[in-house]
């Protein structure tokens, strides 16, 4: 019998595999367009990528890009399917797993449950180079599972005392009770590449004083009024317009994630996202 540990090291190094979970504490931060429009931008430049709609209460991923869903991951967790079955395909060849809306099982998952939900990424066969976790708003057991499974952390804050609060507050609780020490960052919605910058530093003044974290501001997402119009017409911005500001940012930040390295082994966390790399 071969073991896991070396089957997993083994095709983690053939695979290439890439997990980010795009998180940031508050809601309204703009999270969910950083990631869809960060994986369509993956997606142009040839890379094979997956996001998971991991706000399983209220999810939206399908609904910004105008997508119709049969099944979800409620599907999964009743046993009615299996992961593959619920993918659908959006810009650039990318693919989604959805979530389910107004469901109040989905919020109410117990840490047991969202471990099985990880586990059941083993089983699948759809191969990806990129899979982009799109967790829900706050510091939920389930939105702290999300992110102890993937191998980068990428926060989305904004230039208002709240994101930088609550921001702090779950680097704060992944450090102190998961272990977790390095967070990307990514400033959004700001008014120019200084006043990203200058949001960076208040997030790095307070958690350089308080937290034992490293932070690396890996993306500076302008405001931009062609969002907006790109979320009333159901696209991602990158698709609809291209050219603007804050698409030339989003394939700015895709560029250095392809540059991101990948762990050579598992850190101990819930890593059962790349158990799927493992030989069938």
């Amino acid at each position: 019998m071969i073991d896991q540990a070396s089957g997993l090291r083994k095709m983690q190094n053939s695979q290439q595999i890439k997990v980010i979970a795009v998180s940031g504490g508050k809601g309204g931060v703009g999270k969910t367009n950083v990631s869809l429009n960060t994986a369509i931008a993956l997606a142009q430049l040839g890379k094979s990528v997956l996001v998971l709609d991991a706000d399983l209460g209220l999810a939206n991923v399908d609904v910004m890009l105008g997508l119709r869903v049969q099944r979800n991951l409620s599907h999964v967790l009743s046993g009615e399917c299996e992961l593959d079955d619920i993918i659908i395909e959006g810009p650039a060849g990318m693919k989604i797993i959805p979530a389910t809306s107004g469901t109040q099982s989905m919020v109410d998952l117990t840490p047991a449950e969202h471990a099985g939900l990880i586990r059941a990424f083993s089983d699948m066969q759809t191969q990806f180079d990129v899979l982009i976790v799109d967790t829900a708003a706050g510091i939920s057991d389930m939105v702290l599972s999300f992110c102890r499974a993937s191998q980068d952390v990428m926060l989305v804050v904004c230039d208002e005392p709240t994101s930088i609060t609550d921001c702090y507050a779950l680097m704060k609780l992944l450090s102190r009770d998961h272990g977790i020490f390095k967070f990307k960052v990514v400033a959004n919605m700001v008014r120019s590449p200084g006043e990203g910058q200058q949001l960076f530093g208040k997030l790095s003044k307070v958690s350089d004083r308080f937290l034992d974290v490293a932070l690396d501001l890996v993306g500076v997402v302008p405001y931009d009024e062609n969002i907006r119009k790109a979320v009333r017409k159901q696209k991602a911005i990158v698709e609809a317009f291209p050219d603007s500001p804050a698409s030339k940012a989003f394939k700015n930040l895709a560029k250095k994630i392809i540059k991101w390295p990948i762990p050579h082994r598992a850190s101990g966390h819930l890593e059962f996202f790349i158990e799927q790399l493992l030989d069938n």
